[in-house]
């Protein structure tokens, strides 16, 4: 079997390690290209943390020496803002990386995320996934995010609906491990994005297919 393209994108830093950094190892370790692109970075000025920028630089090349991630990318849009942006501006950003490396497989960002940064990375991205002008797209995976996904409107619309598992057992204390890379995004306990937090829900998503841990998505496309 031709090994798949894969592209992780993630709105900031450490949301492609919650949503899905044991497939992520799982994927790497099939012999898949696995690409990683970020679409904001951080912002001085929603901060008290001296230096984020250089902060944030930094533990990004260390999480993608860790996944060994075959290329990234990160775009120059600012955190919390990028709803100050044309639409357009950031299509055309994540269409040329698109275009650029061709995946097979997307990840990215449930659309009822609360965070007003996820909800237009959302609209941004399904639009560079319309199968006439991307033919090479063959699957589009949402994965959930803590501290977002479960803070969504409860009403029916907003609500992720699991329906593929994936099995991340053997990669769960390395997912563990790289999150505790992302030292600007650690939380204590008991809040979402705490480590117990994160084994919880991967302990509970693989308790619905008979495994230990697991990571799950809303399949939104695939192609037959």
């Amino acid at each position: 079997m031709e090994n798949r393209i894969v592209l992780v994108i993630a709105v900031h830093p450490d949301d492609e390690t919650l949503g899905c950094g044991g497939t992520i190892l799982k994927h790497k370790e099939n012999g898949d290209l696995i690409y990683w692109l970020i679409l904001t970075k951080a912002n001085q000025f929603i901060t008290k943390i001296p230096d984020v920028t250089h902060v944030q630089l930094k533990y990004v090349n260390e999480v993608a020496k860790e996944y060994d991630f075959d290329g990234w990318k990160q775009l120059n849009f600012m955190t919390t803002e990028l709803d100050q942006y044309p639409l357009s501006e950031i299509i055309n950003e994540v269409s040329a990386y698109i275009n650029e490396i061709k995946p097979t497989y997307i990840y990215l960002h449930h659309f009822a995320d609360v965070h007003s940064d996820h909800k237009v990375a959302f609209d941004a991205v399904y639009s560079c996934t319309k199968n006439f002008r991307y033919p090479f797209i063959e699957k589009i995976l949402l994965f959930e995010t803590l501290s977002e996904t479960e803070f969504a409107p409860a009403i029916r619309n907003n609500v992720f609906v699991p329906n593929v598992f994936s099995d991340i057992t053997p990669y769960m204390e390395k997912k563990l491990q790289i999150m505790q890379l992302f030292t600007t995004e650690q939380m204590e306990e008991p809040l979402p994005r705490a480590l117990s937090t994160i084994k919880a829900l991967a302990r509970y998503r693989g308790s619905r297919i008979g495994v230990e841990y697991a990571e799950a998505f809303t399949l939104l496309f695939e192609k037959n």
